[in-house]
C-alpha cells in the first residue's frame, strides 16, 4: 500500500514540478522590455552636402549598437534615419560629417577636428569628446526625436 501511495505522489507531482520550472523559465522573458521603441535622429546645419553622415548609436561609452551611413539632403542640408526595434533604456547618438567619406572624423595637425561632429543633448564646443553622463537620454515607449547640430571648427 505504502509503495502504491509513493507511485502515486511522483507521477501526481510530476506535472506540478514540469509547471513551477516552466513558469520560472517564462517569466524572466516575458518581465524583459519588449524591443519596439524607435528614435528618430536628424542631424542639422551641415555645411554642404559632400560626403555622408556616419550616425552612431551607443548603450554605454564602450559599446556600439549601431552604426549607419546616411545620405544627406542636398536641398535642407539635412540628414537623418530612424534606429527602431530598441528596447527601453539609456542610449547615447554620435555624429560626423565624413565629407571625404573615409570613415572617420579627420584631425588637423593641431588636433582639431576638420570635419563637422555632433552628440545628443547637443553639448558645446570643447578639446575631446563629451563624456558618455552628458550625451546620454532614456528612449521610454514613447520613443525619441533627436535634433543634432553639427559643430565644426574651421
Amino acid at each position: 500500500m505504502m509503495a502504491s501511495n509513493l507511485k502515486f505522489m511522483r507521477i501526481a507531482l510530476l506535472p506540478l514540478i514540469f509547471c513551477v520550472l516552466l513558469v520560472g523559465y517564462i517569466t524572466p522573458l516575458m518581465a524583459q522590455a519588449p524591443a519596439n521603441c524607435k528614435i528618430s535622429v536628424r542631424a542639422t546645419g551641415l555645411r554642404n552636402a559632400t560626403g555622408n553622415v556616419r550616425i552612431t548609436l551607443r548603450r554605454s561609452a564602450d559599446s556600439v549598437v549601431e552604426s549607419r551611413v546616411v545620405d544627406i539632403d542636398a536641398k535642407t542640408l539635412t540628414a537623418q534615419t530612424v534606429f527602431d526595434k530598441l528596447p527601453e533604456g539609456v542610449y547615447s547618438v554620435g555624429l560626423i560629417h565624413d565629407e571625404n567619406k573615409n570613415g572617420k572624423l579627420d584631425m588637423d595637425e593641431m588636433g582639431l577636428p576638420q570635419e563637422g561632429y555632433g552628440h545628443s543633448n547637443n553639448p558645446g564646443k570643447r578639446m575631446g569628446p563629451p563624456s558618455f553622463d552628458e550625451t546620454k537620454f532614456t528612449l521610454t515607449q514613447t520613443g525619441a526625436s533627436l535634433e543634432i547640430g553639427i559643430i565644426y571648427w574651421q
